[in-house]
């Protein structure tokens, strides 16, 4: 709780505590080839950050559903 208030007085918006970031940007997700852009760019983060090789090698990544179009990962997806 203090690194929440320490950072919630950093910041005028704030009252009291800070948890989530503010510079986040969300967008609508208004066709399916820009939620698959998205989809795309998250399923790379742990690519990106050196923990794997490919996407669908990360454990907790729901890419390998997708890569395999079976079910392979932890949730049950179902697709539209």
């Amino acid at each position: 709780m203090k690194i929440f208030k320490e950072e919630g007085m950093k910041n005028s918006r704030n009252k009291t505590f800070q948890f989530w970031r503010q510079d986040n940007q969300p967008m609508e997700l208004y066709s399916p080839a820009f939620v698959f852009q998205k989809m795309n760019y998250i399923h790379n983060n742990p690519v990106e950050a050196g923990l794997v090789e490919r996407p669908e090698h990360y454990l907790y990544s729901s890419a390998k559903d997708y890569f395999f179009t079976k079910k392979c990962g932890l949730l049950d997806l179902m697709f539209l």
